[in-house]
C-alpha cells in the first residue's frame, strides 16, 4: 500500500529576539536555503506537525506554548520533481505558518537526510537567501509580525 504524503504543510521561522533567522539547506538541492518545513501527517493537529517538524530537523524541543501561531497559509504548487511523493493529481500544498522565538542564535542539529547545513542570519540577508517565496515573505513580515503579537 503506497502512503502519499498530505498537501498540508508546516513552515516555521525560528528566530531570535533580536531576529536572527535560522535557515536550513536543503541536501537534495545545495543551496536551498528554507526554514523548518514539513507535512502533516493524518490526524495530527497543525500545532503538534509544528512541534515535531522543529524537533526532527533542528533538535529542539519545544512545547506548543512556545510557537506563535500566524493564523496564515499559503498555497503553492508543487515542483513537479516531488509530485510523486503525494496522490495522484495532487498539485497543490497548503502551508500554515509558525514561528519560534529563542533568546539566542544556539547551534543544531540538523537532520541528515534533510539537510546539509545551517546558519543564522539577519532577517534580511536571511529573507534574500530563502529559495521559496513564501519564506521569504513570511520572514520580511516578521518584525512588524512581532510587534503585533506583543499588543
Amino acid at each position: 500500500m503506497i502512503v502519499y504524503k498530505r498537501p498540508v504543510s508546516v513552515l516555521v521561522v525560528i528566530h531570535t529576539t533580536d531576529l536572527l533567522v535560522l535557515l536550513l539547506e536543503r541536501a537534495a538541492h545545495a543551496g536551498y536555503w528554507q526554514s523548518v518545513t514539513g507535512s502533516q501527517e493524518a490526524g495530527e493537529p497543525l500545532m503538534d506537525t509544528a512541534v515535531r517538524e522543529v524537533a526532527e530537523e533542528t533538535g529542539i524541543e519545544i512545547a506548543h506554548e512556545n510557537l506563535l501561531d500566524w493564523q496564515l497559509t499559503h498555497s503553492y504548487q508543487i515542483f513537479a520533481e516531488w509530485r510523486h511523493r503525494y496522490a495522484p493529481g495532487v498539485l497543490y500544498n497548503t502551508e500554515h505558518v509558525f514561528s519560534l522565538e529563542l533568546p539566542e542564535a544556539r547551534p543544531v542539529s540538523i537532520a541528515p537526510g534533510e539537510h546539509i547545513n545551517s546558519c543564522w542570519l539577519p532577517w534580511r540577508a536571511a529573507a534574500a537567501k530563502c529559495f521559496s517565496w513564501s519564506n521569504r515573505d513570511v520572514i520580511l513580515m516578521l518584525p512588524e509580525r512581532l510587534r503585533i503579537a506583543d499588543r
